[in-house]
């Protein structure tokens, strides 16, 4: 809630100060700040607002994303404290001037504001598991839209407190793996010791080409094919240094050929694997896992590196993941895009690290490339500035940083009772 409210505070101060006198001279039609709502909304990508007469503001075009690939969440789990927190939202780049100079947050004097917002949301939440373990949850960004990774802050609190910390990054190992090492772990300066790959037999299966509603038969022919996806994955974790480990997160659906298959490929490929089956048994059923990860980690002291140094080139550091991690042969660049990377130049942001925003349903930037594709180009169509967070997002394929529902949303299966009963939530 702070994270938007903090985000949505900047864009009515722009709209206030377009109204007013504007000594910068900020042009209306070049605002590129936009508001964020908590919700998938598709005819809220882009509007116009300010309609209604010269009370009502500036007419202009806008649009909404959607809190998680918030700006504002990426400074929440980028900064070390509140009071770089304070700089970062200063140096929100909200738009330029009609000659074509940048505008800041920090020039429309927002920063302070924004920042009082955030004074209680930057404080790490300590929760416990149903078997009384601490977690501590802050910040919800998405790997497909954003950096995908809890804060810097909450991180480098639990290293204070417990001798092993294990922290998520959504979205497989070309998304958020890709961004908490290469931005997370650039910025905060942290070294992970190992890295867990967690798999599915339904999710090998689905990359093997069976439909989503078959998923639940077995199949081992179509989780071989699949397997290729895994290896991908594995061959990922494997060009950041360090060794992966393989955790077959178990569904009451799989059998035994099928866990068996998988716990022999990664043999064959050298890769520590462990059945987890702790959604059924808790705590009991990731010991052995939990076991690979504590050998690992003690193993590696030095073995993390990043997949590219923040000083390469824009176009080197984003087709380097395209090519390295997706597996791609090309990067094409519409015109808009290109022109956005010069200007991205042109303001000192060269040396930012890429946050892409793609698809999570392939390696590729088109979802419908199921398992391990080839030979295939990423489409980068614009890139974005996220000056305070401190990085620049490439927009790869069709993604949207305001998702929309799906053709069968699942609140038409949710309903409520005369008792107050609701079903259709799982």
């Amino acid at each position: 809630m702070a994270v938007e409210r903090a985000h949505n505070l900047l864009a009515a101060l722009i709209d206030n100060y377009l109204q007013g006198k504007n000594e910068i001279g900020l042009d209306p039609r070049r605002v590129t700040w936009k508001r964020v709502i908590d919700m998938n909304e598709r005819a809220l990508r882009d509007i116009i607002i300010g309609l209604g007469g010269p009370k009502q503001g500036v007419p202009r075009e806008t649009g909404f994303d959607i809190t998680s690939a918030s700006e504002i969440m990426a400074i929440l789990c980028l900064s070390h404290n509140l009071t770089e927190l304070k700089e970062k939202m200063g140096n929100i780049l909200i738009g330029f001037t009609y000659d074509d100079k940048p505008v800041y947050a920090r020039d429309i004097k927002a920063q302070g504001a924004m920042a009082a917002l955030m004074k209680y949301a930057i404080m790490p939440n300590l929760v416990q598991t149903i078997e009384g373990n601490p977690a501590i949850i802050h910040g919800g960004p998405f790997a497909n839209i954003a950096q995908g990774t809890n804060s810097i802050i909450a991180t480098k609190m639990g290293l204070t407190l417990a001798d092993y910390v294990v922290t998520e990054a959504g979205f497989a190992s070309e998304l958020g793996a890709e961004k908490f090492f290469d931005i997370k772990c650039q910025y905060g300066r942290l070294k992970p010791n190992a890295a867990v790959i967690v798999a599915t037999v339904r999710a090998l299966k689905y990359h093997g080409g069976v439909k989503i509603k078959e998923l639940g038969t077995p199949n081992t022919e179509a989780l071989s094919r699949g397997l290729a996806n895994l290896e991908k994955h594995i061959e990922n974790i494997q060009k950041f240094g360090l060794s992966p480990i393989v955790s077959i997160n178990k569904f009451i659906s799989d059998t035994p050929d099928e866990l068996d298959l998988i716990k022999n490929r990664c043999s064959e490929l050298g890769v520590k694997v462990a059945l987890c089956e702790a959604w059924e048994k808790g705590g009991d059923g990731a010991v052995e896992l939990a076991q690979l990860v504590f050998e690992t980690a003690q193993a590696c002291s030095v073995c993390f590196k990043p997949l590219y140094s923040l000083d390469w080139e824009m176009e080197k550091k984003i087709e380097t993941i395209a090519t390295e991690l997706y597996g791609a042969d090309h990067v094409e660049y519409t015109v808009e895009a290109k022109v956005d990377i010069k200007k991205i130049n042109q303001l000192g942001l060269g040396n930012l690290p890429v946050c892409i925003a793609k698809t999570q349903k392939s390696l590729s930037d088109d979802q419908y490339k199921l398992n391990r594709p080839k030979g295939f180009t990423v489409k980068i169509r614009e890139v974005e500035i996220a000056a305070g967070a401190g990085f620049v997002i490439p927009i790869a394929g069709t993604i949207m940083r305001m998702p929309g529902l799906p053709q069968v949303p699942s609140a038409e299966f949710i309903d409520i009772d005369n008792e107050g009963n609701i079903s259709g939530l799982f």
